[in-house]
């Protein structure tokens, strides 16, 4: 499956480039713009795997647009600019960009900023669903004691007995031991 691209650069004949460049390397150019409110809105859009920046456009600059880009989780963003400060490299860091490009650039250079870039995305979007994976295990161990502590304190039974009647419902429910445990603290059933 070939990698999917928006392209936001105001300058028509750069956008051109990177088009005929990004086809030529095996990439599928989804989306294309001059301006960085429009690059928000193709990427929510066409959900592309990368998304390239410049930093000055019209509608929103480059940086405000990785933001809002990042913050979503919706693309790896890449930074193409003409500004190689150390100042705007570390906003575009800040941004959440995962790669930068100096213009003028060379075709040598483009792939492997796109694929560094991607390579990082699917680091952070997989560490992040492993974030909330833990998170939702923990937050269910919490509802389960919970409602362990009501049957051990309500029908008098023994910590291993009230998770065997909450593993024991759910199975026989075919719903999850949180569901059963809220059911049990909220009162709605008992052993």
């Amino acid at each position: 499956m070939l990698t999917r691209v928006v392209i936001a650069e105001d300058e028509a004949i750069i956008r051109l480039d990177l088009r005929e460049t990004l086809t030529d390397e095996g990439y599928d150019v989804v989306g294309e713009t001059g301006r960085g409110d429009e690059a928000v809105r193709l990427v929510r859009e066409l959900a592309p795997d990368v998304v390239i920046l410049d930093i000055k456009m019209p509608g929103l600059d480059g940086l405000s647009a990785a933001r809002e880009i990042s913050g979503e989780r919706l693309a790896a963003v890449l930074i193409l600019t003409a500004f190689s400060q150390r100042e705007l490299i570390e906003q575009a860091r800040d941004a959440g960009a995962l790669a930068y490009l100096v213009k003028p650039f060379q075709r040598a250079e483009l792939v492997p900023a796109v694929e560094v870039a991607l390579g990082r995305f699917r680091e952070l979007r997989a560490l992040h669903e492993q974030a909330e994976g833990l998170e939702e295990q923990l937050e269910t161990r919490k509802v389960v004691d919970r409602a362990k502590g009501k049957l051990m304190d309500r029908a008098g039974l023994s910590e291993a007995d009230a998770f065997a009647f909450i593993q024991r419902t759910a199975m026989r429910d075919r719903v999850t031991m949180r569901e059963v445990a809220t059911q049990v603290i909220d009162e709605q059933i008992a052993p």
